[in-house]
């Protein structure tokens, strides 16, 4: 090739890049092109980096690889995302551009200074990258901030390993559990500092300062001194240099302006929407301010505009739910990064094309992950002998002001006295960093990982006084009466402690998992539980497609006019366990439905029953008491003069999944048919009295 050939492809080369990157105008002045404006409300595809959604250690292919608690990301320019990986790894991960998780650093639960696997970190929460390529950790446990070289050189940056709160040198700094963290362009590195309630920040002299918050939790906007938090944990930077808070009780997203001031860009109300902000958790922001936040009550990731509007983006026409999600990373691609800490698995959240129609994720934490190890115990003492189960998974519950199908029985329901002691039943270590609620509500409880206990005056005796002031920290109100106790992220409890003393309601209600993923929890085997009763089935009932009940019968069989659009099928049941005082009415596991013909044959397409009701899982939607529950059901406890189960069995819930439905009359010929009812219990007993109608469709 010639000299002036490669000269003109030089030349050629250059003009096409500066086409790329800059307007002509015919005054021949040339621009930058304009920034991208992100879209609003964009779909996204939920895609899987990495995780196969079972708790545990495994480094490797990034499919296969597990985690503990996977809580904080960063990404690296060469494209690397890092994750605290905390629970019981207390390590920093990596995910490589290529596909495989190797370890960074950490090994034993500790707090050690050293290389690779020599260091050692105590719960590491929020992770963020300088301009160097250092790595900064929340080290909530130690209540430090640790950094961490390119070569994997872990030191301290600040705070002693003491709980506390002391501005000043690096060294003798004090923090309580700090959770989230930032990183200007200039190295100072920003900290939520969650149970102090303050915003702090470590300037380029190694000097820790307050930058906002007070001395208790509180809620309220003006000058940084004045300003209060509550449970501040996600923290991002606009490209103003504007720190953008995660304000987690609040329920609010927070704004630290560059004088200091703090101000309010998003609050959700208790008297709001259904779908108002709740326990946001992390946040991140984009080069034209537009806001995406992880929330912790719904699993959702939302995007917050400038014009304030908010839309909901993980998943596009069917909304996926993240189990935790606890941390954010923009990429350059204008992706999103989502660690799932509770999912045990991080995701990317893309922009869908369009005319492409989304796949299906695998999202939360998957069916396979592990039940706790509780070896059968109760959450009472005796803890290895039997206790009453008096309520059980996917009940109907009302809220005690009329409506009597509110929200579906989360948990198990077990039998004790007002002022009993509630016990660990697992060795459990506190993942969440709001980890209790309810004080001095009947609601009251704290979750230790995978597991909640209800209904109990958290970490005091019946007086009030406390069991254990280390673990249970108390926020007393300007007032001087108690206002918060408060149970640290990566705090340990060990089998039979005790987390707390049975409230008003009588009972401890147990729950296996976290929100829009609770599992079953007659699966843990209670050492002494058996079931030998049967099912009682009261009722079944044939609905028309506006609920109105067809009754009118022909020759003792209910007749269904095939030019109806649909049926409802609805079944009137209730179970007892063993031991069960007689009152009791206890529901059912799973229901389904079969159509036989007039010998007793089931027609195609039912030879095994189509069981659309299952609790293993409960479905997280706020209108599932209303798909699975037919009117007129209730509890008595909230208003209704008995205990009715009325199951919908043309519609579905189970698996987590929950959708309306109706048997449509033309799937079967004019004729006489049997329509029999399948209805279980967890233990596999079979109702067998009443569980046929008769039916002419005409």
């Amino acid at each position: 090739m010639s000299r002036n050939l490669w000269l003109g492809l030089a030349i050629g080369l250059t003009v096409a890049a500066l086409a790329a990157t800059y307007v002509y105008e015919p005054s021949i002045v040339l621009k930058p092109a304009a920034p991208k404006v992100t879209p609003l409300g964009w779909a996204a595809q939920v895609e899987l980096r990495a995780g196969d959604g079972v708790q545990g250690l495994r480094d490797g292919a990034a499919a296969q690889a597990r985690f503990a608690d996977p809580y904080g990301l960063a990404l690296g320019r060469d494209g690397s995302l890092y994750v605290a990986d905390a629970g019981d790894n207390n390590r920093i991960r990596i995910l490589r551009a290529d596909g495989s998780v190797s370890t960074l650093a950490g090994s034993d639960e500790g707090f050690r200074d050293g290389v690779g696997a020599a260091a050692a970190f105590d719960t590491p929460s929020g992770l963020a990258l300088d301009a160097a390529g250092n790595l900064y950790v929340a080290d909530t446990g130690n209540h430090a901030i640790r950094k961490i070289t390119p070569q994997g050189a872990v030191s301290t940056l600040a705070g002693d390993g003491q709980a506390g709160y002391l501005d000043g040198p690096g060294a003798t700094a004090r923090f309580n559990g700090p959770t989230g963290i930032a990183v200007d362009p200039q190295g100072r590195v920003y900290i939520a500092d969650t149970y102090n309630d303050r915003i702090r920040v470590i300037g380029n002299d190694g000097q820790v300062r307050t930058l906002a918050g007070g001395d208790r939790p509180g809620y309220q906007d003006g000058p940084g001194a004045l300003a209060r938090f509550d449970t501040p944990t996600g923290l991002a930077l606009d490209r103003h240099g504007r720190v953008l808070v995660a304000d987690l009780r609040n329920d609010a997203i927070r704004r630290i302006g560059l004088d200091g001031a703090v101000s309010t860009l998003l609050e959700g109300t208790p008297e709001g929407p259904p779908d108002t902000l709740r326990r946001p958790l992390s946040v991140a922001v984009t080069h034209d301010g537009v806001i995406y936040i992880g929330e912790m009550a719904r699993g959702r990731v939302l995007q917050l505009g400038m014009d304030r509007s908010v839309h909901t983006i993980n998943g596009a026409g069917t909304w996926q739910r993240f189990a935790r999600p606890s941390a954010l990373v923009l990429a350059p691609d204008d992706s999103l990064y989502v660690a799932d800490a509770l999912g045990y698995r991080v995701h990317r959240l893309a922009p869908l094309k369009a005319g492409v129609a989304p796949v299906a994720s695998a999202v939360g934490p998957s069916p396979m992950n592990p039940l706790p190890r509780s070896e059968g115990r109760w959450p009472l003492a005796p803890q290895n002998a039997w206790h009453e189960v008096v309520g059980t998974l996917g009940e109907v519950r009302g809220d005690g002001n009329g409506e009597a199908r509110h929200h579906l029985h989360d948990g198990l329901d077990i039998a004790g006295d007002v002022g009993q002691r509630v016990l660990a039943i697992a060795d459990a270590k506190v993942s969440s960093p709001h980890a209790t609620w309810g004080l001095g509500q009947l609601g009251e409880g704290m979750g230790l990982d995978t597991l909640s206990y209800i209904h109990m005056r958290v970490g005091r005796d019946a007086r009030g006084d406390s069991l254990d002031p280390v673990r249970f920290q108390t926020v007393m109100r300007e007032d001087g009466e108690l206002g918060r106790v408060r149970v640290l992220r990566g705090t340990r409890f060990r089998v039979g402690d005790a987390l707390g003393t049975i409230n008003a309601m009588a009972h401890v209600h147990l729950i296996v998992g976290v929100s829009g993923y609770q599992r079953n929890a007659i699966g843990l085997g209670f050492l002494g539980y058996a079931d030998h009763h049967a099912p009682q089935i009261e009722r079944v009932a044939l609905l028309d497609d506006a609920a109105q009940p067809l009754e009118q019968r022909e020759q003792g069989r209910v007749l269904v006019s095939r030019a109806l659009p649909g049926v409802q099928i609805v079944v009137d049941a209730w179970d007892q366990v063993d031991r069960n005082q007689a009152r009791r009415r206890l529901g059912l596991y799973a229901l389904g439905y079969q159509w036989l013909d007039a010998a007793g044959t089931p027609m195609p397409g039912y030879e095994t029953p189509r069981s659309n009701i299952q609790f293993d899982r409960m479905p997280s939607e706020d209108e599932a008491t209303k798909v699975v529950y037919a009117d007129g059901s209730g509890v008595t406890v909230h208003g209704n003069a008995i205990t009715r189960f009325r199951y919908v069995l043309t519609n579905t819930a189970r698996d987590g999944k929950l959708a309306t439905g109706l048997w449509v009359p033309t799937e079967l010929p004019p004729g006489d048919y049997t329509l029999r009812i399948t209805a279980k219990d967890y233990s596999g007993n079979v109702a067998g009295a009443k569980r046929d109608l008769e039916v002419r469709l005409q």
